[in-house]
């Protein structure tokens, strides 16, 4: 049972390719790790009782997770970088920031008014102006630092107020050349515009504006320096942290197990009514099923998961982001291609000699298809929609070419057709899931060398190559995620294929099946 091995990094998942994601949606799967499961009764398998995780348990287990996430963020999304959340002026966080600011620079500018001014709001800026710059320094600038400290010295910026002998708007200027140091390229011009600012407090307040840039520059400087060891080291470092977390909440892999658990009963129930149709002999046993081929229907569950009603396994909440979306996109290459067979099949005739007609047909589907996964969207309507503009472009095409248009017969059962595929029992729709599927089994089952050489199946050749970029992605996600979990799930599969004991911590090198 070679989980942890199998296809032997496969090209390092091919480098980490697939991009986008979104942390918040691990957000939702966070409540797979931290709900306390302790309450629940322990399974029939089960000798022990039920350990109860503590407050503290919980947050190291929530810690780890947030680290192992952002972790496999960083690696596996070439896209990934920080930036700054700046709220509409109209709603109530903006209102509120806007308030609470104008009330700090008012209160400011008030004390530089006073007679003697009063400077201790302005010494207590520049002392967090200096940490900042002294923050974006090297380990090795130790003579800028010694300058940076020299001059923007609190305690001697302090007695120089007492004697009023304090230049403020000096020390703003030397801030703003230190600036000019250190920002990269882009920031150049943010920090000229500085030095055209008259005022004194406006002027602190653009600095720390773009001190704030700086600072996501430096943020995002860090993140794609570290990004290359990351890809290096990631399968050691979220296999260790996962069984850090496991370690902390013990219920960590409840999820996990039950998702596979399903496969296994799926795959039983299939082999069993193959063989008592075939030849009338009893169903399978369990220690006999392949844990490869149970781990791969498993993932073919993700495409056609509910991310809406189901928390994902635990070992995919890094992923579930990307999972989601290409489970998304696939939803609606389906429909595409059912709407593409139904009208070659039913009017192919008519469409032969119109140039390009199934490209056509296939970008103004995703039009109006755009939004399928929304609760508030009416697929009724966007189908039918399709059917009337397609009938409109078959019949002017045949006006064209002086042929007669399409009767009103077969123009109404190709519109009908095409509503039709709403249906989830929808023949047409039935097969051409049937055909993804096989696919992406496919493709999951290949090495890494041939999957470029999987066949797509008949009857998605017009979405060829939105199908492949889609299993090419989700074949990265899969390898990857065999990589780091593979021994956690030759785990879970001793104990419910085998009946064995499941070990406190991941096997790394998990008996063969």
């Amino acid at each position: 049972m070679p989980l942890n091995d199998e296809q032997n990094s496969d090209c390092d998942s091919s480098r980490f390719s697939e991009s986008g994601a979104s942390s918040s949606d691990s957000e939702y799967s966070r409540q797979s790790f931290t709900s306390d499961s302790s309450s629940k009764p322990s399974s029939p398998a089960s000798t022990s009782p039920p350990k109860v995780v503590t407050f503290d348990e919980m947050m190291a287990a929530a810690r780890n997770l947030s680290d192992l996430t952002l972790a496999h963020e960083i690696a596996v999304n070439e896209n990934f970088h920080l930036q700054r959340i700046d709220h509409p002026q109209n709603s109530l966080p903006g209102r509120v920031r806007q308030i609470v600011h104008q009330a700090f620079w008012d209160r400011l500018e008030e004390d530089l008014k006073e007679d003697p001014p009063e400077y201790e709001h302005a010494i207590k800026l520049f002392d967090e102006i200096k940490e900042i710059l002294l923050s974006f320094l090297n380990p090795g600038a130790n003579r800028m630092r010694s300058q940076i400290c020299e001059v923007l010295d609190t305690d001697l910026i302090r007695q120089q107020a007492q004697h009023d002998a304090v230049d403020i708007q000096g020390l703003a200027n030397y801030v703003i050349t230190t600036m000019g140091k250190m920002c990269a390229p882009v920031r150049d011009n943010d920090v000229n515009q500085l030095k055209a600012t008259g005022n004194i407090v406006a002027l602190f307040r653009q600095i720390f504006h773009v001190l704030d840039l700086m600072r996501m520059d430096n943020v995002n400087f860090t993140i794609q320096s570290l990004r290359p060891h990351l890809q290096r080291n990631l399968v050691d470092y979220e296999r260790t942290k996962f069984q850090e977390i496991l370690e902390e909440t013990p219920s960590a892999l409840d999820l996990t197990t039950e998702w596979i658990r399903e496969s296994i009963q799926d795959e039983l129930s299939s082999v069993s009514c193959e063989a008592s149709s075939s030849s009338g002999a009893g169903g399978i046993s369990k220690p006999n099923l392949s844990p490869t081929l149970v781990l791969t229907n498993s993932y073919l569950k993700l495409l056609q998961w509910d991310y809406q009603k189901k928390i994902i396994p635990e070992t995919l909440v890094a992923d579930e982001g990307r999972l989601r979306e290409l489970s998304e996109k696939l939803n609606q290459l389906k429909i595409v291609a059912c709407i593409c067979l139904i009208t070659s099949n039913m009017v192919g005739a008519a469409i032969e000699g119109i140039p390009d007609f199934g490209d056509k047909q296939k970008r103004i589907s995703f039009v109006l298809l755009d939004g399928i996964n929304k609760k508030t969207f009416d697929l009724k309507e966007a189908l039918t929609a399709i059917g009337l503009k397609t009938c409109c472009e078959i019949n002017q095409s045949l006006t064209e070419r002086s042929f007669p248009p399409l009767n009103k017969e077969v123009h109404e059962n190709l519109v009908g057709q095409i509503c039709n595929v709403i249906e989830e029992d929808n023949p047409i729709r039935s097969l051409i899931d049937k055909r993804i599927q096989l696919y992406m089994r496919s493709l999951l089952a290949s090495p890494c060398s041939q999957k470029s050489m999987t066949t797509i199946p008949g009857g998605l050749a017009l979405i060829q190559t939105e199908v492949e970029s889609i299993g090419s992605q989700f074949a990265n996600i899969v390898n990857l995620n065999k990589q780091v979990y593979g021994p956690f799930y030759a785990n879970i599969f001793r104990k419910l294929l085998f009946n064995k004991p499941v070990t406190s911590t991941a096997d790394t090198d998990p008996p063969t099946n």
